[in-house]
């Protein structure tokens, strides 16, 4: 039994759409179908009548939503009183999910902004890779999804439920160490690659799409899709690595990495749910509206 199970029925309950609710909670559609499923079996009842349009609550179903909904009410204020407890010694807490290269490149440094700007603040986050990133926001685990945006991946959140902010710039940079790497016969060089459908191996393929991208051909793959390892890979000289210019700006100003090619410009977002109020949330929030920095190049 997971809590998510029965917040998509919750979900299921309000939209009576398979589509809209898988849509609103950033799951494919059969993922969101098997999961419903999944709390039919634990329950031992069938929940929906999936013969009409829209789909209806069965008896079982109805009289289920009445439990669902206290067991969350409950569950919630129980997490939140525990957190407001254990968390920040008495300071006001924000809790972010970000990609794991943004905890590196970028997250110490917007803190600091945040910090300076409102005073003592509490943190917690976490690192992970973007579809888990994107749950413990729509779960309501995290207040904060920090993430990179490109027009050519779209982020699945509805935007009058998740809005963003964008809070600063970076780009992804085929970077390679400045000596080794040998072409083959058809003068391509030897790529290191995120693993299939990452979300930073998206990126990746657009950017080697472009037309004066360096031509290469795979020889590595992360499966693990952590920016990090490729780049201790491509110190190593192993290979051309598409990572993010604020996460390699240092090895590229100390001469360990070389930039090939042109860079493919990113926005960093910030997300919240809409459902989410605090009034120091509201606080993060506005300041997070002000001019975003670029933090490609920064020291």
């Amino acid at each position: 039994m997971e809590l998510k199970w029965i917040e998509d029925f919750l979900s299921l309950a309000e939209t009576r759409s398979f589509s809209r609710s898988a849509e609103l909670r950033a799951v494919t559609q059969s993922a969101f179908s098997r999961r419903i499923r999944s709390l039919e079996v634990w329950l031992g009842a069938a929940l929906l009548d999936r013969s009409t349009y829209p789909i209806t609550l069965t008896a079982d179903g109805r009289q289920f939503l009445e439990t669902a909904e206290e067991v969350v009410r409950l569950l919630t204020l129980s997490r939140a009183d525990f957190r407001a407890r254990s968390d920040g010694a008495g300071l006001p807490v924000v809790t972010i999910t970000a990609l794991h290269s943004l905890c590196l490149s970028f997250l110490p440094r917007w803190l600091s902004r945040i910090r300076d700007a409102l005073g003592p603040v509490a943190s917690r986050v976490l690192p992970d890779n973007f579809n888990i990133c994107v749950q413990a926001l729509v779960e309501g685990g995290y207040d904060l999804l920090l993430t990179y945006h490109h027009p050519g991946i779209p982020i699945p959140l509805d935007p009058e439920r998740y809005p963003f902010r964008v809070v600063g710039h970076d780009s992804l940079a085929a970077v390679a160490a400045p000596r080794g790497l040998v072409p083959d016969a058809r003068g391509r060089l030897p790529l290191l690659q995120y693993s299939r459908g990452s979300f930073l191996g998206r990126l990746a393929g657009i950017a080697q799409e472009a037309d004066d991208a360096p031509a290469t051909y795979p020889v590595h793959t992360n499966e693990n899709s952590m920016a990090e390892a490729l780049r201790s890979m491509a110190l190593g000289g192993h290979g051309i690595a598409w990572l993010p210019r604020s996460l390699v700006a240092p090895e590229i100003r100390a001469g360990a990495l070389t930039v090939l090619g042109r860079e493919m410009p990113m926005e960093i977002r910030l997300f919240r749910s809409a459902e989410r109020h605090r009034s120091f949330l509201d606080e993060v929030w506005a300041v997070a509206a002000e001019d975003p920095p670029n933090y490609s190049d920064a020291e």
